[in-house]
């Protein structure tokens, strides 16, 4: 399996990745991680990390070379923008970060391929599963268990891509 996690610091989604795919008793894992930031991260055992803004040239380079031309079957994105305190701006700024992940996803994925996106429900959310539904045969949404009651966060997942 080949995981590309983008807003991956500090290393939470890419640790969780490498202990699914850990070969029992083994060393390494089943598969590839390539997790992607504008922010370091410390390093985490299989994971390779390239630390940069993933629209810009050099990085897209640095991905494609990891890759080697593979396709990538998970994209992970926990990105969220830096936050202004109004309401309205920032949920386009989600947006925004959301809308590029699918992009991506629409370059890197395999046909059967999945992206799972943190994004908040609120203004722009229902465009958000519009697109997610141009793009993917199934579309689902998930409130993870460890998010406060009260947190509009949650989890939107597109799963196979339409032809």
């Amino acid at each position: 399996m080949t995981v590309v996690d983008l807003g991956a610091a500090p290393g939470s989604w890419s640790q969780v990745v490498r202990e699914k795919l850990a070969k029992k008793g083994e060393p390494g894992i089943q598969g590839q991680i390539i997790a992607l930031d504008i922010l370091p991260m410390d390093p985490i055992a299989d994971v390779a990390f390239l630390e940069g803004d993933f629209r810009e040239a050099e990085v897209e380079e640095a991905l494609a070379k990891s890759l080697s031309g593979r396709k990538v079957d998970l994209v992970l994105s926990d990105m969220a923008p830096n936050l202004s305190g109004v309401g309205v701006a920032d949920a386009a700024r989600i947006m925004h970060v959301c809308e590029l992940a699918l992009a991506f996803s629409q370059q890197h994925l395999k046909p059967q391929g999945a992206l799972l996106v943190k994004t908040f429900q609120g203004s722009g959310y229902s465009q958000l599963v519009e697109a997610f539904k141009r793009v993917f045969d199934r579309v689902s949404s998930r409130k993870p268990a460890a998010s406060r009651a009260e947190s509009s966060e949650l989890f939107l997942l597109g799963r196979d891509l339409r032809a």
